[in-house]
């Protein structure tokens, strides 16, 4: 466990380089997820061959989840930020060497080292907003999360501009990835300070471990509902792009944009989150979530053309938006465990870019990937049944 003190200056500071990083990230990973159709073009890759390399970026992030408490008590948000960041900017421009290349095992192995890094900047990051959000005691996890909404779909307007530009992915990673070093290696200076803890005195109980907090069963709970929350939203990340060329016929820079909106969506919802949750309460507004996640889902796969599915977009976008958010929040309540739950539950969500891109992507291969994204709707009812276990703890 870590103790951070802050003055009122170093929180504000604080929020705003939170709020930052929660960007950058948006912003790396939509300049991935919007040009998935030019991968699948220069890697001659089918749908579910696109899905079996997506899950070399999961097997990367969940090999290095597990660790990520333990690796932010030990060395702090800030610098694990640094160096999650510097990794993942490494491998993103070996995942653009690669496609100069035209190798698939080269990148497969990129994105490996690329989703260790992304997994391990997530909880750090999220662990970052909780402590700023218990310090200013009011709800604000939505709104950075909304950042990396925002980052995403900024990342996505220039991917589809660069997509009709001619521009080829491998310049348009490299450029990213030289800008996520820099940002990573500077913004962290305005997190909280970080302090290790001392050794507790004699009498006095042993902070929980890493380990304890998958004993506990509200934190596994809350982890099944992120599970369902990041499958429904990693699904309109990796292939609402794919499914808007495939399904209804456009070009990639359209899909692109349909992606974009879905983002746009997240981002607004996000930004009014924290009013909203506070209003209506955390568990009221997962299940309102959940259900419209599932009729934007619905209308994006059943529409006949680009404005209904646009519709549709928009509204899964607006449902997907508040459930992770909530879900990190709801690990976080008790700050003495925040780091070791806020892992757990991470590690658990994470499981479905696991299991969610290949599955999709086969069964898209039998279906195509258009109708395929139904299969969600069975994780988004999991989560609306589950909700109720992320009430917020009473103050002790």
């Amino acid at each position: 466990m870590s103790v951070n003190i802050a003055t009122a200056p170093s929180l504000r500071a604080a929020s705003v380089a939170t709020f930052l990083i929660f960007g950058v990230n948006g912003l790396v990973f939509a300049s991935w997820a919007a040009r998935i159709p030019a991968v699948t073009e220069i890697l001659h890759l089918t749908s579910g061959q696109m899905g079996t390399l997506l899950l070399c970026t999961a097997i990367g992030s969940l090999i290095a989840l597990p660790t990520a408490g333990w690796v932010v008590g030990r060395i702090g948000t800030a610098n694990t930020v640094r160096a999650s960041g510097i990794l993942a900017a490494l491998a993103g421009a070996a995942v653009a060497l690669s496609l100069l290349a035209e190798s698939v095992p080269a990148t497969a192995l990129a994105l490996f080292f690329f989703g260790m890094g992304i997994g391990l900047w997530d909880v750090a990051q999220n662990i970052e907003g909780a402590d700023v959000e218990h310090r200013l005691k009011r709800t604000i996890m939505p709104q950075f999360h909304a950042a990396f909404s925002g980052g995403a779909f900024v990342g996505a307007l220039i991917g589809s501009a660069l997509s009709n530009l001619g521009v080829s992915l491998p310049v348009h990673l490299l450029v990213i990835a030289g800008l996520v070093a820099v940002l990573t290696l500077v913004v962290p200076r305005y997190f909280l300070p970080h302090i290790a803890a001392e050794r507790p005195a004699d009498g006095e109980p042993k902070p929980a471990k890493g380990p304890s907090a998958w004993r506990d069963g509200r934190t596994l709970l809350i982890g099944v509902v992120v599970l369902g929350a990041t499958l429904t939203e990693g699904a309109g990340n990796d292939w609402i792009a794919k499914a808007s060329v495939d399904g209804l016929g456009t070009t990639e820079s359209t899909g692109a944009l349909l992606f974009a909106v879905f983002v746009l969506a997240m981002t607004a919802m996000r930004f009014a989150g924290g009013m909203v949750i506070d209003r209506f309460g955390r568990v009221a507004v997962l299940r309102a979530s959940m259900a419209a996640a599932a009729a934007g889902l619905g209308l994006f796969v059943l529409a006949g053309n680009v404005w209904l599915a646009a519709a549709g977009a928009a509204l899964w976008g607006v449902g997907a938006a508040l459930a992770f958010p909530m879900g990190m929040s709801a690990a976080a309540d008790d700050p003495r465990h925040a780091a070791a739950r806020v892992s757990v539950v991470s590690t658990i969500g994470y499981m479905s870019f696991l299991a969610g891109p290949p599955l999709l992507g086969y069964l898209g291969d039998i279906t195509g990937i258009h109708l395929a994204l139904l299969a969600i709707l069975a994780p988004i009812l999991v989560a609306l049944l589950l909700a109720g276990a992320a009430k917020p703890l009473h103050a002790k």
